[in-house]
């Protein structure tokens, strides 16, 4: 019989479940920095599920409970669930059905040590006099907020006093319209997970790949790790252009229509 869903208070209580996951969006729930943990049991869960953002992650004993959860507020239509195993899969398949559509997203080694400082300087010193990069601020964060295209950017964070104690981006201006950007998509105590956007009318002109080292370097000036995963192999590539080395792809699933009665 499976137990009632309930938000843990005590999140770190569902780490053991969680082991030997490399994933930062986890570290964040579990170290209560941002994100929720929800699990079957307050203290002694079997099953668990790490909510940030878009993105949730099911571990533990197979749960259909779990798997069809949506958290009191939420009014998101669409998620990525990652599943810990292929009984996990299942378990998406049979509660989401034609909802869930299966995809490969690509991870990233965890290790600092395998940039290039010199050269992501070298990529920042290439952006073109026609633009400007800048920290993203007070005024910035509000302009990336409020436009659709660039709003992952800071939307996760619930308000400016919170990114600006543990957010960190750079935003690409021309004539002064944000064009581009790289930021904190979340945040964990040892780093950050980074979302890079451009605006449709400025793709392929290498603007996420100058944003992108800005970060970098700047994660690394802090001691922060600046982590990455992704989405398809266009955002792997430009993953391994900026130093970082592939670890494997694994399967999740985007649901769309999640809030929809």
């Amino acid at each position: 019989m499976e137990r009632n869903i309930e938000k843990m208070q005590q999140p770190e209580c569902s780490a053991a479940l969680f082991a030997g996951w490399e994933e930062t969006l986890i570290w964040s729930c579990l170290q209560g920095v941002m994100g929720s943990v929800y699990g079957d049991h307050p203290k002694q869960p079997a099953s668990a599920l790490a909510v940030l953002g878009d993105f949730c992650f099911l571990a533990g004993k197979p749960c259909h409970t779990l798997a069809a959860f949506r958290p009191e507020g939420s009014i998101r239509d669409f998620m990525i669930m990652i599943p810990q195993n292929e009984a996990w899969s299942r378990v998406i398949r049979e509660c989401w059905k034609e909802k869930a559509q299966e995809v490969t997203r690509y991870a990233f080694k965890k290790d600092p040590g395998v940039f290039d400082r010199q050269k992501l300087r070298e990529t920042v010193f290439r952006l073109s006099k026609e633009y400007e990069i800048r920290p993203i601020d007070r005024e910035l964060y509000f302009r990336c907020l409020n436009r659709k295209w660039s709003r992952d950017l800071t939307g996760q964070y619930e308000n400016f006093a919170e990114y600006e104690r543990l957010g960190l981006g750079f935003a690409v201006l021309k004539d002064n319209e944000v064009i581009a950007g790289a930021s904190s998509y979340s945040s964990y105590r040892e780093g950050i997970e980074i979302q890079i956007d451009t605006r449709k009318d400025h793709r392929r002109k290498g603007l996420a790949r100058i944003c992108g080292s800005a970060l970098i370097l700047e994660c690394l000036n802090r001691g922060l790790y600046p982590s990455w995963d992704a989405q398809n192999r266009e955002s792997a590539a430009l993953a391994e252009q900026l130093g970082y080395e592939p670890d494997h792809p694994y399967t999740a699933y985007e649901i769309r229509g999640y809030c929809m009665v």
